[in-house]
C-alpha cells in the first residue's frame, strides 16, 4: 500500500441502541436463568417427592410443572419481562402463560414418560432436569416474544 492508498473502512461499532438491546437480553437471559433454576428444583424435588410416594409418571412431572410454573409465572413477569409486560401482569398474559406452558409440559411428560418405560425410574430422576432445561430453551422464547409482550 502506498501512502496515498485509502484504508479499508473498519467495521462500525455497535451503536448505543444495538448495545442496549444486548445488555437487556443478556441481563433478561441471566434473569430468566436463576428463576427457571427456582422453578426446576420445585418441579424436580415434586416430581421426585411424588414417584417415590408411587404416583404415576405423567401425574407426578404435570403436577411438579404446576408447582414450578405457578412461581416461574409471577417471577418472569415481575422481573424478567417486567418492561414487555409493562405494569401489571393480566389475563392476556396469563393465557399466552398457559398455551405455551401446556405445549412444552406435553413435550417434557411425553419425554420422562418414554424414559419411564424402559429405564429405573432413578435414571428419570435423574434425566427430568436436562429434559426440562432444554425445553426452558422454547420457554424463553415463548416468554420474551409472545407471552409478555
Amino acid at each position: 500500500m502506498t501512502a496515498d492508498t485509502p484504508l479499508p473502512p473498519s467495521s462500525p461499532s455497535p451503536s448505543k441502541d444495538e448495545r442496549s438491546v444486548r445488555r437487556a437480553m443478556l441481563s433478561q437471559g441471566l434473569s430468566f436463568l436463576v428463576v427457571g433454576l427456582l422453578q426446576l428444583l420445585i418441579d424436580w424435588g415434586c416430581f421426585v417427592l411424588l414417584t417415590w410416594l408411587g404416583v404415576r409418571v405423567p401425574v407426578a412431572n404435570i403436577a411438579g410443572r404446576v408447582s414450578g410454573a405457578t412461581l416461574g409465572f409471577w417471577l418472569n413477569g415481575r422481573y424478567t419481562f417486567s418492561e414487555e409486560a409493562g405494569s401489571a401482569l393480566g389475563r392476556r398474559h396469563l393465557l399466552k402463560f398457559c398455551v405455551a406452558w401446556i405445549f412444552i409440559t406435553m413435550l417434557s411428560t411425553l419425554a420422562v414418560t418414554t424414559l419411564a418405560k424402559s429405564h429405573w425410574l432413578w435414571m428419570v430422576w435423574l434425566a427430568k432436569p436436562v429434559i426440562d432445561a432444554m425445553l426452558a430453551v422454547l420457554g424463553f422464547l415463548a416468554s420474551k416474544y409472545w407471552i409478555y409482550r
